[in-house]
């Protein structure tokens, strides 16, 4: 890989992809080759996954949105029915669920965890709930155990919207080893990229059967060149030059979780908790895989979070915001939510901040960027009237 000027003069972006010189030469070879859409690296990468998620079935899609609204389309739930989800999360959780015809339900979000509230899941069920769509947000996840004995104890499907956690564990257990359906990302942001794309992790063949169909149109392949269509199908699926992107990210995925994990330990460190942020949850457990660092803004400065992600711009750091409570959009507030149903999740939502954490990053970034935080802190409160 080119070597990346990360000194204090040039931008530091709160995430960046690494992709490796091989990758680049794989890529090249593929694009050589004339087989770009879908093929052998799509095979071979379904393969490596499925090794990895303990030899579930794996399929793989152009994104993961796409795979969230197909496992959906799986389980058969459509119009009429109710799935149960955190209104902490990017608004792609809750669109699939419309997309299918369905209705979103939100459960708030725990303060500690910033995850949904378990706690207040059961008291959210009707007799239309048909599924669950957990959300490991920043790549800590959910407690598993206790939400499949929520969901077995009220009948429902699960669908891990696992979008951030590739790497993470439950329990020693790989996420995406065990459990319902598990939805991963590999979007340009994500701990394993492919540029653009998703894989659906499934229980056994048959479903990973149904949801090849789904897929691609809902065509099924026949001898002699012949086709047939059984039923509607969406146009998903992934490229082989996607593919060979995320094979070679798959190749240092535990180089890169690990490199997360010590930058993480950096923050806490070199963090001047005199500040007022509420820093991210702990991870005694080593569960999690670090996939975003998000302290939340003090109080007093939650109004200014605006100012504080410019003025950070000026001092070279790049902060995104992951992510409002969605709830709160235009499109939720017309279909009855208002400001105040989920106070938790409006909260964090409110506050949070994404700072600067991937892989190539150095510990001299961290101390930078927290540098900074206590420079552009100590700005905005001797402007404040």
């Amino acid at each position: 890989m080119k070597n990346i000027d990360l000194s204090p003069a040039a931008f530091l972006p709160f995430t960046r992809p690494s992709i490796d010189e091989r990758t680049i030469a794989e890529v090249s070879e593929v694009l050589r080759s004339g087989w770009i859409t879908t093929g052998p690296k799509c095979q071979a990468l379904e393969a490596a996954l499925s090794r990895r998620c303990g030899g579930r079935p794996v399929r793989l899609v152009n994104s993961g949105t796409a795979s969230l609204e197909l496992a959906l389309r799986l389980c058969g739930i459509g119009p009429g029915d109710q799935v149960i989800t955190t209104p902490l999360s990017w608004v792609a959780t809750a669109n699939v669920v419309l997309a299918v015809g369905a209705t979103p339900v939100f459960v708030d979000a725990d303060a500690t965890t910033r995850n949904i509230d378990l706690d207040r899941i059961e008291t959210a069920v009707t007799p239309r709930t048909r599924a669950l769509i957990p959300v490991d947000l920043a790549g800590l996840p959910v407690d598993r155990t206790r939400l499949h004995e929520i969901a077995t104890t009220q009948g429902l499907r699960v669908i891990e919207d696992a979008a951030q956690s590739f790497g993470a564990q439950w329990d020693g257990h790989a996420i995406g080893s065990f459990g319902d359906l598990v939805s991963f990302s590999f979007h340009a942001s994500k701990n394993l990229t492919s540029g653009e794309g998703g894989c659906l992790v499934m229980n056994d063949e048959e479903e990973a059967r149904r949801f090849e169909l789904l897929r691609l149109q809902g065509i099924k392949r026949l001898d002699g060149g012949g086709m047939d269509v059984e039923a509607w199908g969406a146009k998903a699926n992934m490229t082989d030059i996607a593919a060979t992107i995320a094979l070679g990210q798959l190749r240092r995925i535990d180089a890169f979780n690990a490199s997360r994990r010590r930058l993480a330990r950096r923050y806490f460190e070199r963090w001047d908790r005199t500040l007022g942020f509420d820093l991210p949850p702990g991870d005694a457990q080593g569960n999690g895989n670090w996939h975003m660092f998000q302290p939340l803004l003090p109080r007093d400065l939650a109004s200014a979070r605006a100012d504080f992600v410019a003025a950070m711009k000026d001092q070279g750091i790049g902060v995104g915001v992951h992510y409002p409570a969605m709830h709160l959009f235009s499109m939720f507030r017309a279909m009855g939510y208002v400001r105040g149903d989920f106070p938790v999740a409006e909260d964090i939502g409110a506050r949070t901040v994404t700072l600067p954490l991937f892989p190539a990053m150095t510990d001299a970034d961290v101390d930078r960027v927290c540098c900074s935080v206590v420079t552009v802190v100590a700005q905005l409160r001797r402007a404040r009237p």
